[in-house]
């Protein structure tokens, strides 16, 4: 049966579009940029290089070809200026945010800076796209505006209180951009990512995430650390999944705009699980990772016990049917690894 994604990328094909992407040199944005480009897309890239990477940008150029890439035009600059907002938008169809300072142990070091880059730089990015008069506004939001709220899985209608600053920004993003939808008519989709992961997710850092971080440590035969007991789970998404949401998002029936929907797979791995699911893949060409132990340390600060995705509503108003599950992605993700981490 034809999915909805399927038809989506066909009528692109035919009819293309101009689409502009915060955040583009970073792992979902260099991920954006390269489907867009595939299909033929115009895409407007804007980047200040604080967590993306030129080599991300470089990459995709030589996937997608000289052609694709001469439809691309990359803006060097900062969120938290409005004037380089406004001036990356213009003439744009479609906006997909994901420009961010991620991570929640960055936020409990710097909530200044986050606030910075993801409530101020966000209200600029909403600016802009009104005054563009951008057909729809897509943005990453994120499960961590679930907060304390214990009910498994977790359904959009029912958040608790934020546990960091940076869940509480991801909270102030969805209040934005439902005022501005009353206020100004800006039609928004917020996309609340769970624990994506894929090619081009940066392994090195503080505020790494955890599938990239230990596959490098694995590789180079470092200690994996487990913060707690490692019963802690989540529902880890694969990137492509998160590139069909955005797509789907901003191209959605007027019905679906002003919401916000969890992006994710719908399965709940467990941290033990993951290091023994990593552990297996990457066993199978070095025997001496197939015995390497994790090392246990203290629970960290800020970060909620368990996550699991109900997104049965992505799947009825979006047309969401996520193609790559955990053990594929991974499989995936290893290929991009062996090959780029030294």
């Amino acid at each position: 049966m034809t999915s909805r994604y399927d038809t989506l990328q066909e009528e692109l094909r035919g009819n293309p579009k101009t689409w502009l992407v915060t955040g583009v040199a970073g792992f979902i944005g260099s991920n954006l940029l390269e489907t867009l480009l595939r299909l033929g897309q115009n895409v407007v890239g804007l980047d200040n290089f604080s967590t993306g990477k030129a080599a991300n940008l470089e990459e995709v150029k030589g996937l997608v070809g000289a052609e694709a890439w001469a439809r691309f035009r990359f803006v060097e600059g900062d969120i938290v200026d409005l004037a380089v907002c406004q001036s990356a938008s213009a003439g744009v169809d479609y906006v997909l945010h994901q420009a961010a300072l991620g991570s929640v142990p960055r936020s409990m070091e710097d909530p200044i800076g986050s606030h910075q880059s993801n409530v101020t730089g966000f209200l600029n990015m909403l600016v802009a796209a009104r005054d563009a008069k951008c057909r729809r506004f897509v943005y990453a939001s994120s499960s961590a505006v679930y907060g304390d709220d214990p009910g498994l899985p977790k359904v959009e209608d029912k958040t608790g209180q934020p546990l960091s600053p940076y869940a509480a920004t991801k909270v102030m993003n969805e209040v934005y951009a439902n005022a501005f939808a009353k206020a100004y008519g800006v039609r928004s989709i917020g996309l609340r990512y769970f624990n994506v992961f894929g090619p081009r997710q940066d392994p090195d850092g503080a505020y790494a995430a955890v599938i990239p971080k230990w596959i490098a440590s694995l590789l180079r035969a470092e200690p994996v650390y487990i913060n707690g007991d490692g019963e802690t789970s989540r529902d880890f998404c694969f990137i492509s999944n998160v590139v069909q949401a955005n797509l789907l998002a901003a191209t959605a029936d007027e019905k679906a705009a002003d919401q916000a929907y969890n992006i994710a797979v719908g399965d709940r791995t467990t941290l033990n699980q993951l290091f023994d699911a990593l552990r297996s893949e990457l066993g199978r060409n070095d025997p001496q990772v197939a015995s390497r132990k994790p090392v246990y340390r203290d629970f960290r600060a800020g970060d909620v016990r368990h996550s699991l995705a109900d997104i049965s509503k992505a799947q009825k108003l979006l047309g969401y049917a996520p193609a790559c599950r955990v053990d594929q992605g991974l499989a995936l993700a290893m290929d991009w690894y062996r090959t780029h981490v030294v």
